[in-house]
């Protein structure tokens, strides 16, 4: 009885103490307050297959656009009357997608982001890549739909080659309006001009840029095929596995809201606004009629889908989400 008496109160004891412990009289927890402090969004990564093929996207970052003065061809109240449609406002958060290709032979990186050019904004390529498991001098080629900034310009950090072991495929009649000072008179933008020489001139003068003038199998299973338009040299890129593909559109459009109702509709950022309007309409027409899934640039991230056509206008149905092995 003595023993059961002494065992009732060591159990009563440990029980207080425990409770002490979970439930202290004085509580030192932090303040549900200090919880609610800003936090930062964490690195942009989702994987998908194509075929054998893993491809996973990866975000820059976002940037706000004010359309009001980029958009050509359309109305302020037309503007706003679209994105009121989709639950927008101007100016429109864009976002700046990325992509990663890995064949298993090699590992292709599909733009690079804006880098340092856009200040604080965007330029978030090396944190995605690094969460997504990769390192930049893993990459083994690089394949610049256009060199404009958002796209070109992660290629290098203080003024050295962050991909150093990567070739650069590039579409030739980018590489030659866009480094050519000659071009300053027919369109070429001085800032342009800038950056193309800090972001692709050291992959050129190291030898690690190769370009194509027409469709061109640049490795098994990756084709590019020029789509000029919104600039000389712009290019859509392939990936083909297994009887699936993947079509990587760079800047065909900028604005889903207001470009698949109105794909007539250009923007600043063209180089030849004639030229860029009829590539738009075409390769709209041809992905809704093959249902070629396609990884758009500045789509809402991940960026990935079809487009369709539905009563004369074209409309986008993002890729189904999965989160599994």
């Amino acid at each position: 009885m003595h023993t059961q008496s002494i065992l009732h109160r060591t159990t009563l004891l440990a029980a207080l103490f425990l409770t002490a412990a979970i439930y202290p009289l004085t509580s030192t927890a932090t303040p549900i307050e200090a919880s609610r402090s800003h936090k930062s969004q964490l690195p942009g990564v989702y994987r998908f297959q194509v075929g054998e093929v893993q491809v996973t996207a990866l975000s820059d970052g976002t940037l706000p656009l004010n359309l009001h003065p980029l958009l050509r061809g359309i109305s302020t109240g037309q503007i706003d009357a679209l994105l009121q449609n989709g639950f927008v406002r101007n100016p429109v958060e864009t976002s700046i997608n990325a992509y990663v290709i890995d064949t298993a032979s090699h590992l292709v990186l599909v733009d690079t982001g804006a880098g340092e050019l856009f200040g604080n904004v965007a330029g978030k390529l090396p944190q995605s890549l690094a969460a997504a498991g990769y390192r930049p001098e893993q990459i083994s080629d690089i394949l610049i739909t256009h060199i404009h900034t958002d796209h070109s310009g992660g290629l290098t950090r203080d003024g050295q080659m962050l991909f150093p072991n990567a070739t650069i495929h590039v579409g030739q009649a980018d590489v030659d309006f866009f480094l050519d000072p000659a071009n300053l008179s027919s369109g070429l933008q001085p800032k342009h001009l800038e950056e193309a020489r800090k972001t692709i001139g050291p992959y050129l003068e190291a030898g690690k840029v190769k370009t194509f003038t027409a469709k061109t199998t640049l490795l098994p299973g990756i084709t590019a095929i020029p789509t000029p338009g919104h600039t000389p040299g712009h290019s859509f890129y392939r990936v083909e596995s297994q009887g699936q593909s993947l079509d990587f559109w760079g800047d065909i459009l900028h604005v889903g809201l207001i470009q698949f109702a109105r794909p007539e509709v250009t923007i600043s950022f063209d180089v030849n606004q004639d030229n860029a309007r009829a590539q738009r309409l075409r390769q709209f027409e041809t992905s809704a009629d093959e249902m070629r899934l396609s990884a758009v640039a500045h789509l809402p991230f991940p960026g990935i889908g079809h487009i369709r056509r539905e009563a004369g206008k074209y409309e986008w149905v993002p890729a189904q989400y999965r989160n599994r092995d």
